[in-house]
């Protein structure tokens, strides 16, 4: 039986998911760069102020796999709009915060909102993307998490001269609100309008996700989950984020003990983030038209610890060429991980499950990184640098091991 499927406009549909994440992002990275202000105002140490953030690694570890069951129970677009309400709930109670345990409390919530998100709005990009244009649509997905740190860090001191603490959490919430409410509007089911292009497909044959559960999982509900490079593909996204986190954590350190100012060590860091803007998407581009994913993911797989590393042992003209070849090449692995995952996957209907264990699987690698690079650098820089270089190359190695005729729109 022949059915027409409508896909919306995939450049429409990433942009508005990507402001989305980028909204809720900026929960996540309001406190960084006022760190200092909020450690005085709730009397708070460093070692209680540091849980402000790492309750966020916390979320993503013990909720990521509960959320993928929660995508498939009540569909990946509602856990995206349910992610903004709770969002929007965690930053009210952190305005109305009168104490550091409060504050916290606040920020768990927002963690949940930041898991919801994280793990349901690459499943609404595939449902509503038609498929020969998921790549480059995945590629600019994945800013949202980077342009949110950034847009955390350069607006929340702005906000906070501004508006003081309770003013600024307030305009947050308004930012969660106003993209959230874009997502509503704009992104409707398959039924036409503005934004959509007609794509008649026959059930069953690559349509998009509202197809029925039992199409959808024809021939395919007995097949298991973790098959060999299910696993292969989850291991090389963990070394990609132990690698990731190591040198966006600790660079500036290095960079500042070397004397380098401490805005230009943060701007040397952060710069493979920055071009990863023009890169993620180019990548995408390239995995829509040439199929090549094992060989685009290999390619940025390959620099990416040898960049790490000089980025963590070397402050002079190699730092930079390091930070834009990163940035270039490197910082393609995320959005062909979001094309690359799925496509391993042989159990279709267990999509959003496998998706939650993706986001699991890039919150312990960030936890892996975050708490073993302290005791490594203890030994030295280069140690550090030797770290993450075998990490991303062990990375890459275990994903050359995925079999390419497994690797399947």
């Amino acid at each position: 039986m022949n059915k027409q499927f409508k896909y919306q406009n995939y450049v429409a549909v990433s942009v508005i998911l990507t402001l989305v994440g980028i909204a809720v992002a900026l929960g996540q990275f309001k406190i960084p760069s006022i760190m200092p202000a909020i450690m005085e105002r709730f009397s708070m140490d460093l070692g209680s102020a540091s849980m402000l953030m790492s309750v966020f690694t916390l979320a993503g570890i013990f909720l990521s796999l509960p959320t993928g069951f929660l995508a498939r129970r009540f569909g990946a677009k509602n856990m995206v709009m349910a992610s903004v309400g709770v969002m929007v709930v965690g930053t009210l109670i952190g305005m109305l915060a009168t104490s550091g345990s409060v504050l916290v409390l606040s920020r768990a919530v927002e963690g949940v909102a930041l898991v919801f998100c994280s793990v349901s709005a690459p499943l609404v990009l595939r449902k509503y993307v038609a498929p020969d244009k998921v790549g480059f649509a995945s590629g600019i997905w994945s800013l949202w998490f980077s342009l949110g740190s950034f847009f955390g860090g350069v607006l929340t001191p702005v906000f906070f001269e501004a508006l003081d603490y309770r003013g600024t959490w307030i305009a947050f919430a308004a930012i969660v609100l106003a993209a959230g409410l874009l997502l509503l509007f704009f992104l409707r089911p398959f039924s036409g309008g503005r934004f959509f292009e007609s794509i008649e497909k026959a059930a069953g044959e690559n349509g998009p996700a509202s197809v029925s559960r039992a199409d959808a999982g024809a021939g395919t509900g007995r097949k298991k989950l973790f098959t060999r490079n299910v696993v292969l593909v989850l291991l090389g996204f963990l070394s990609f984020n132990i690698v990731l986190i190591s040198f966006l954590s600790f660079s500036p350190t290095f960079l500042q003990e070397e004397g380098m100012d401490p805005v230009l060590a943060g701007f040397a860091s952060t710069l493979p983030m920055l071009i990863a803007i023009v890169s993620s998407p180019v990548f995408g581009f390239l995995a829509d038209k040439t199929k090549r994913y094992k060989i685009l993911m290999a390619l940025s797989m390959v620099v990416l610890g040898p960049c790490a590393c000089v980025l963590l042992t070397s402050s002079g003209p190699t730092l930079w060429m390091a930070a834009c070849v990163m940035g270039v090449i490197g910082l393609g692995a995320p959005p062909m991980f979001l094309i690359m995952y799925p496509a391993v996957v042989e159990n279709k209907e267990q999509m959003p499950i496998a998706m939650g264990f993706l986001v699991m699987t890039q919150s312990l690698g960030q936890f892996i990184g975050s708490s073993v690079m302290p005791f490594i650098i203890e030994s030295g820089w280069m140690a550090a640098g030797a770290f993450v270089t075998v990490v991303g190359l062990a990375g890459t190695a275990l994903l050359l091991l995925v079999k390419s005729d497994a690797i399947r729109d």
